[in-house]
């Protein structure tokens, strides 16, 4: 699939750099097709957080994630959703990620500005940070929304794939991936992090593949060090992000540089039989697949029907369409009549499914 971007916006695979309020006024209405945000946490801490050995735990303590107040937090949270929303396409996803102090307070803005919220996933760390003070359960998930911009939408929901990838099983929503650690973490010169709430390729890479498709804008607000974008560029997506601080737009900006895209032949989706475009039976006889009169048997002989110039089948006392012909020759409640029927070939028999798929291979791509 090409990408359905033919001339390039000049902001298009950039960061732009300053507040995402003020970075998001660059770009046009309805020009991002899925919106990755992993916005402060506003973790409240109370001084140091410390290890039993009292060694210094290196937490999120950056002037960023400092808000004078929690009505400070939900007007600064209001104010991205808005120019988010203004910004993404009628039918796109955003998806926003946070812990238990902001996830609550973030869903009830989006739902109050008329996000349609389609599921939370919850990602399960299988290695999360110790809880040193032994006051509470061990911190082991955050939670991701997964939202439209209204009830109406109709967003990409790869679910096909998504099968595909889980050994074909449904995905859940219960997600099961290691924090960003080992050669993934970037770290400066020191050999401290780049950023303390790095999220890891793992969790972008399923948000991404579930919900876009090639070719598409992935827009991070808060872009950090370019989790978001290396993924995209990864998978073949395009990607706009927004930051303010000069050091992760230089980590991002070497890490994505690094990443080479993968071949566009290895970047189709799985689709299954829902995503292809429906064909009526009485297109077989429009296009001369099929003529009035045909003689359809199922694949043991036991029943004989005969195609009708509108599309029916007559078979004895029955009548009707493929399917419910199929269902009452059979004492069904209900049967898939392109599977069921099938037509002469030579000396062998095929379903008529066949036929319909000679019809789908001549429509337009």
């Amino acid at each position: 699939m090409a990408p359905h971007i033919s001339t390039k916006p000049d902001w298009l695979d950039t960061i732009i750099k300053g507040d995402c309020v003020e970075a998001l006024n660059k770009l046009p209405d309805n020009s991002v097709d899925v919106v990755f945000a992993d916005p402060p946490y506003n973790l409240q801490l109370g001084g140091d957080l410390r290890r039993p050995d009292h060694s210094k735990v290196d937490a999120c303590d950056d002037h960023w994630d400092q808000f004078s107040s929690f009505k400070a937090y939900d007007e600064f949270t209001r104010a991205w959703l808005q120019a988010v929303r203004r910004v993404l396409k009628p039918n796109g996803s955003i998806w926003v990620i946070g812990s238990y102090h902001n996830i609550f307070r973030v869903g009830a803005a989006m739902q109050d500005l008329g996000f349609w919220i389609n599921n939370d996933v919850v990602w399960l760390k299988t290695n999360p940070m110790p809880n040193f003070r032994g006051k509470r359960f061990t911190n082991a998930h955050e939670t991701l929304i997964w939202a439209c911009p209204s009830q109406e939408s109709k967003p990409t929901f790869n679910y096909d794939a998504m099968k595909t990838f889980n050994d074909d099983l449904q995905m859940r929503s219960d997600w099961v991936l290691p924090i960003c650690t080992g050669h993934e973490r970037l770290k400066d010169d020191n050999g401290d992090k780049v950023h303390p709430t790095q999220k890891p390729e793992s969790l972008l890479y399923r948000v991404l593949l579930s919900t876009s498709n090639q070719g598409d804008v992935i827009l991070d607000p808060f872009f950090g060090t370019g989790t978001t974008g290396a993924v995209a560029k990864k998978l073949g997506r395009h990607f706009v992000g927004c930051e303010r601080e000069d050091s992760y737009i230089k980590a991002a900006s070497e890490r994505i540089d690094r990443v080479t895209p993968a071949n566009d032949d290895f970047l189709a989706m799985t689709q299954g039989k829902r995503s292809l475009p429906r064909v009526p039976f009485g297109n077989l006889l429009e296009t001369g697949l099929l003529t009035p009169g045909a003689e359809l048997t199922d694949a043991r002989g036991r029943f004989k029907a005969t195609v009708r110039a509108d599309g029916s089948l007559i078979c004895g006392e029955h009548s009707g369409s493929i399917h419910k012909v199929g269902a009452l020759v059979q004492g069904q409640q209900a049967c898939n009549g392109w599977t069921f029927w099938h037509i002469k070939k030579g000396k062998s028999l095929e379903p008529v499914d066949a036929l319909r798929q000679v019809v789908r291979s001549q429509m337009p791509k």
